[in-house]
C-alpha cells in the first residue's frame, strides 16, 4: 500500500525538493500517511484527534502554494503534511489506496476523465486556481510566423486536447467540428489551412524537454511543468490561453467520495481561497496562475 508514496518521495528526492513536512521525515509521512487507509467521513472528529492531512501535489506552483498555506492551515488547528508529484498518474493512485488525504494538481476534465477510466470514487472538492497553457517556439515570435506545416507538439493527456485545440480555433489558426468542444481531438479538426502537423504523444512532464531541445516548431506546455522548468508563461511563450471566469481548467482539491466534509479538508479550501494565499498567487505567478473564488 506505501509502494506508491515512497516512489513519489523518491521522485521528490532526485528534483531537490522536499515534502513540506521536513527534510528527512519522508519515512515518517508514508506512514502517517498510509495510517489513514480506510478512514471514512471523520468531520466530527477533532481536527487534532484525525491527525494531519496529507495532500499530495505537483511540485509547481501546488506544493509551493500548500508551503505558504501551511502556517495559516496551523492556525485553524490543521497539520498539513505535503507529498510532492511529478507525474499525472501516481496521486490520483496515491489518494484511491488510502495514501493521501487529498491531492492537488489536476484539473476537472482531467479528474472526470481519470474517474471515468479507472473507476476511482472521487470527488471535487473545490477549485483554487487556473493555469493558462502556453505556446512555446524557439524560432518564431508569434503564431502568424508559424510555416506551412509546421509541426505542433502537445501532450499525450486525452483531457488536454480539447482545450488546446479550442486555444487553437481562438487564435484563428484552425477550425473545428461544430460542437466538438472540451472534448475534441485532432479527428475533429475541419480546416487546417496551413496544414499544420500535429503530435500528441509527449508525456505532459516532457514537454519543456521537447522545447528546449527543439523539437518541433512550437509546443503547448501546462503552466505548472513551464513554471517548473523555469519559463515565464508570460514572457517566454508566444501566446497563452485565456484564464476568465469560464475557463473550465479549474484545479482542484480532489478527494474520496465522502472526506469532501472533513473538517480538515474544508478548512484546507477555505485557506487555499482566502485573501493571503490568493494575493501569495497573483505575487509570486505574475497571473501565470491564476487565483478562483469558487
Amino acid at each position: 500500500m506505501k509502494k506508491i508514496l515512497q516512489t513519489a518521495t523518491a521522485v521528490t528526492l532526485s528534483l531537490g525538493v522536499l515534502a513540506a513536512c521536513g527534510e528527512g521525515n519522508n519515512d515518517n509521512t508514508t506512514e502517517n500517511a498510509g495510517s489513514n487507509q480506510g478512514n471514512g467521513n471523520n468531520a466530527s472528529e477533532n481536527n487534532e484527534e484525525q491527525g494531519p492531512l496529507v495532500v499530495g501535489a505537483s511540485n509547481v506552483p501546488h506544493a509551493e502554494i500548500l508551503e505558504f498555506a501551511q502556517p495559516l492551515l496551523e492556525q485553524e488547528g490543521v497539520e498539513l503534511e505535503i507529498v510532492s508529484f511529478n507525474d499525472y498518474v501516481l496521486p490520483n493512485e496515491a489518494l484511491a489506496e488510502g495514501e493521501l488525504d487529498a491531492n492537488y494538481f489536476q484539473h476537472v476534465p482531467y479528474l472526470e476523465s481519470q474517474i471515468e477510466e479507472h473507476g476511482y470514487d472521487f470527488v471535487n472538492a473545490g477549485g483554487i486556481h487556473i493555469e493558462p497553457i502556453g505556446i512555446y517556439s524557439q524560432d518564431y515570435s508569434s503564431l502568424d510566423e508559424l510555416p506551412e506545416g509546421a509541426e505542433i507538439i502537445m501532450s499525450s493527456s486525452v483531457a488536454d486536447h480539447g482545450r488546446i485545440l479550442m486555444m487553437l480555433e481562438d487564435e484563428g489558426l484552425i477550425t473545428l467540428a461544430e460542437g466538438a468542444g472540451v472534448e475534441a481531438t485532432i479527428n475533429d479538426i475541419e480546416d487546417n489551412p496551413n496544414n499544420f502537423e500535429f503530435s500528441d504523444n509527449v508525456e505532459a512532464a516532457l514537454l519543456p524537454t521537447a522545447y528546449e531541445n527543439n523539437e518541433g516548431d512550437a509546443v503547448l506546455i501546462n503552466s505548472n511543468y513551464a513554471l517548473d522548468a523555469g519559463l515565464n508563461p508570460l514572457e517566454d511563450a508566444i501566446a497563452t490561453e485565456d484564464a476568465d471566469a469560464d475557463n473550465p481548467y479549474v484545479n482542484v482539491i480532489a478527494v474520496n467520495s465522502g472526506d469532501e466534509d472533513d473538517e480538515r479538508v474544508t478548512a484546507l479550501i477555505d485557506v487555499l481561497r482566502s485573501e493571503e494565499v490568493r494575493d501569495y498567487i497573483l505575487d509570486t505567478y505574475d497571473n501565470s496562475v491564476v487565483p478562483v473564488s469558487e
